[in-house]
C-alpha cells in the first residue's frame, strides 16, 4: 500500500497557486442566494426521502500519521441513494422542484420534460429524479462518456443523446435542443440568465457538508481539498463550512486537472476564464473548460489556493482505497483530494505555503465510487 502511496506523492501534472482574491470574511446569508433557507429546505426534502441515510465519514489514520497531523476525514459518497456519488443530493432535487412547480401551476407533470448534459454522474442523478418525478429526461453525453455511464442514465428511463466533441460541445447542443422544444434544462453550471435551478442543484449538494459537520461535532476542518469542475460541488461544500466558521474559515482548497484548470485559471486572473480542452483527464467529472458563474461568486472569496494534479495518481490511488482495511471504494475523482495532499506533502515550500501542522484535520471530498464498473475492476485488479 505504501509504494501507492508514494506514487502518488512523485505523480506529475502537480502545481499550487494562491488565489489574490482570498478574503473570507462573515457568511453572506442573502436570500437569493445560497443561503441558510435555501440549505435547509435541501435538507429537509432530502433527508426525508426513501432510503436516505448519512453517507459514512472515515478516518484514514495511517494519511494522518504520514503527513503529521492530527486528522484526515474522507468523506464518502459512494452508497448515496444507491446512485454512486454526491450527484444524487442535487439533479434529482432539482427535478423534485420542478415538478411541484409544474403541479403548482395545474400542468401534467407527465408533460414535462428535463435536459441536461453531463460526464454521467449528474445526468444519472437527473434521471433518477425524473424516473421518480415522473416525467421524461433528455441526456446529453460528449463522445469521451462510457457505455457503463450511458446504460445507467438509459436504465432509468432516460433518453441519452451523443455528441461528438467535449462537454462544452454536449452543453451547447442541449441547449439548443432545449430551446427548440421548450424543455428545462437541469444543469449543475450556471450562466448569465440561468441560475435558479443550479442553485437548487448546489443547495442539495450542501448536505453533504452539513452531514460531515456534524460527524465532526460540528468543528469545521482546517483544510479541506475541493475537487472542482464547474465549482458546482466545492461551493456547495464550501457554503455549509462558511456559514460554521465565518471568517475563521479553514483553508479552501480547489483540486483540478491540470488538463482543465478552469477554476485555477479564473482564481488567478480574478475574472471567469475558458479553458480549451484538448485533452480527457480520467477524472471524468473533473473535464469542465468553464466556471460556474454562481460557483465563482462563492468561490472567488473562499478559496485560498488552487492546486492541478495529473492523471498519475488515479489508478494507484483506486488501488489504495480499495486494497486498505476496511476497504473504501473510491472511484476515479474521489481520489484526487488525497492526491492533491499527497503531492503537496512531497514540496516542502507548498506545504509550508498551506499552513499544515500537528493540529490540522483534513477534510477529503469521496465524490463517487465505482459509478463506471468495468472501469473500476480493471484498475484495482491491476498491480
Amino acid at each position: 500500500m505504501t509504494d501507492h502511496l508514494d506514487i502518488a506523492a512523485a505523480a506529475a501534472g502537480f502545481s499550487i497557486d494562491a488565489n489574490p482574491s482570498h478574503a473570507p470574511g462573515p457568511f453572506p446569508n442573502r436570500a437569493g442566494s445560497l443561503d441558510d433557507a435555501m440549505m435547509r429546505a435541501a435538507a429537509d426534502e432530502i433527508t426525508g426521502w426513501a432510503g436516505y441515510a448519512p453517507t459514512p465519514l472515515h478516518d484514514l489514520p495511517e494519511i494522518a500519521e504520514r503527513l503529521g497531523v492530527a486528522r484526515v476525514v474522507f468523506k464518502d459518497e459512494a452508497a448515496r441513494f444507491g446512485l454512486g456519488s454526491f450527484k444524487a443530493l442535487g439533479g434529482a432535487y432539482a427535478v423534485a422542484q420542478l415538478a411541484r412547480q409544474a403541479e403548482a401551476a395545474g400542468g401534467s407533470i407527465t408533460d414535462v420534460t428535463v435536459a441536461t448534459a453531463t460526464d454521467g454522474n449528474h445526468g444519472r442523478s437527473v434521471s433518477w429524479g425524473a424516473s421518480r418525478a415522473g416525467c421524461k429526461a433528455k441526456i446529453y453525453i460528449h463522445a469521451h462518456v462510457s457505455k457503463a455511464r450511458e446504460e445507467a442514465m438509459a436504465a432509468f428511463g432516460a433518453d441519452v443523446v451523443r455528441i461528438n466533441g467535449n462537454y462544452e460541445a454536449s452543453l451547447a447542443a442541449c441547449k439548443e435542443d432545449a430551446a427548440a422544444h421548450g424543455w428545462q434544462i437541469v444543469s449543475d453550471t450556471s450562466w448569465p440568465g440561468y441560475t435558479e435551478v443550479p442553485l437548487t442543484v448546489m443547495a442539495g449538494y450542501t448536505l453533504m457538508a452539513r452531514e460531515a459537520l456534524d460527524q465532526l461535532g460540528g468543528k469545521t476542518p482546517s483544510h479541506a481539498f475541493l475537487p472542482v469542475g464547474v465549482g458546482g460541488l466545492a461551493a456547495g461544500l464550501i457554503a455549509p463550512l462558511w456559514q460554521a466558521a465565518g471568517a475563521d474559515l479553514g483553508k479552501m482548497i480547489s483540486v483540478e486537472s491540470h488538463m482543465s484548470a478552469c477554476m485555477r485559471d479564473s482564481l488567478v486572473a480574478g475574472a471567469p476564464t475558458l479553458v480549451d480542452i484538448t485533452e480527457e483527464t480520467l477524472m471524468a467529472g473533473l473535464s469542465c473548460g468553464e466556471v460556474s458563474t454562481l460557483a465563482w461568486e462563492i468561490m472567488k472569496p473562499t478559496v485560498s489556493h488552487c492546486i492541478t494534479i495529473g492523471d498519475d495518481a488515479v489508478a494507484p490511488l483506486m488501488r489504495w482505497f480499495h486494497r486498505r482495511t476496511p476497504s473504501i471504494e473510491a472511484g476515479e475523482c474521489s481520489t484526487s483530494g488525497l492526491a492533491a495532499c499527497l503531492a503537496a506533502h512531497a514540496d516542502p515550500a507548498a506545504w509550508k505555503q498551506l499552513g499544515f501542522g500537528k493540529d490540522s484535520v483534513i477534510l477529503l471530498a469521496g465524490t463517487e465510487g465505482a459509478t463506471d464498473p468495468e472501469f473500476y475492476q480493471r484498475i484495482i485488479e491491476a498491480a
